[in-house]
């Protein structure tokens, strides 16, 4: 099969085998946001055209894909949600190939939850991760965190997602860094592990974000920080109140990200005195095959 994972700026395809292990992939930067007059067809073809031709080739596909700005979208499932779910929730695309051959692939949904005041919350494709993983999970209710633009915290318990939390950590920071006064005084591109550490204390101080978030050009004009040190001390504010809103929760969460997120995360987690259980990052084609091999069963 090919496990798709189509995110708003990457296109990654896997090819795995009959018992869903990894043998390829491909990687491009041809996320939704870069493909035009929605040619993705097209652009799948180009990217694994091949693939798709051998016999018997099954295609899921999961993330922004999905999203009304994608390919086609496929309506959010509520939570509480578990493989039985996803699936039934799956929609398909069609198409003809350019040497006529007829192609069909799902799309799985993303999930919707609402938090305890109300308010609404959506994902899209880490649903798909958190079942890649399920068997490396404790019993129980666990907590999982899949760090990144839009950081996500996924309860999960019995096999289900049963609510989570968006977090818009990563872009934060891209948007304090390229369009705020904070980024006036950053220079330099190197990740400073100690101030990092720094900021990440410093969120665990009282007067709230919002006000440690000025300490960032604060501390720079009165020398106590370098502004190569700047933008780390920024990651380390926003990453550390992340973790505040959860730690008086759980002691102890996994991750689920690329190396790099998961070892700031586990830094991060560690100053705060909290246990980060790292897992791979294969999740993606592995939470894919696990639907296919459900929607095979059931069928």
């Amino acid at each position: 099969m090919l496990a798709i994972d189509w995110g708003t700026s990457s296109l990654r395809v896997y090819r795995l085998d009959a018992d869903g292990k990894v043998i390829d992939s491909r990687q491009s930067n041809n996320g939704i946001l870069a493909v035009k007059d929605s040619a993705f067809a097209q652009v799948l073809e180009e990217m694994a055209g091949d693939w798709i031709d051998m016999q018997g080739t099954q295609i899921m596909m999961s993330g922004m894909i999905g999203s009304r700005q994608g390919w086609k979208e496929a309506s959010y499932a509520p939570c509480p949600a578990g493989l039985p779910e996803i699936a039934s929730a799956m929609c398909t695309v069609q198409w003809t190939s350019g040497n006529g051959k007829q192609r069909l692939a799902r799309i799985a949904p993303g999930l919707r939850c609402v938090d305890e005041s109300g308010v609404a919350d959506v994902m899209r494709g880490e649903e798909v991760q958190i079942f890649g993983v399920l068997g490396q999970l404790g019993g129980g209710e666990q907590l999982v965190c899949l760090p990144g633009t839009h950081s996500k915290w996924v309860r999960v318990r019995n096999e289900h997602i049963v609510s989570f939390r968006t977090y818009m950590s990563g872009e934060v920071f891209a948007v304090l860094k390229r369009h705020s006064i904070l980024g006036r005084t950053m220079t330099g591109e190197r990740f400073d592990e100690l101030a990092f550490v720094d900021g990440v204390a410093r969120a665990a101080d009282t007067g709230g974000m919002l006000h440690h978030l000025f300490g960032v050009r604060a501390q720079v004009l009165a020398g106590k920080l370098a502004e190569t040190q700047s933008a780390s001390y920024l990651s380390g504010i926003i990453i550390g109140h992340e973790l505040v809103s959860v730690a008086q929760e759980v002691s102890r969460f996994y991750l689920v990200g690329d190396n790099e997120l998961n070892r700031v995360y586990s830094l991060a987690a560690s100053t705060m005195n909290m246990n980060a259980i790292v897992l791979d990052d294969a999740a993606a084609p592995r939470g894919l095959f696990a639907l296919l091999q459900f929607l095979e069963h059931a069928s």
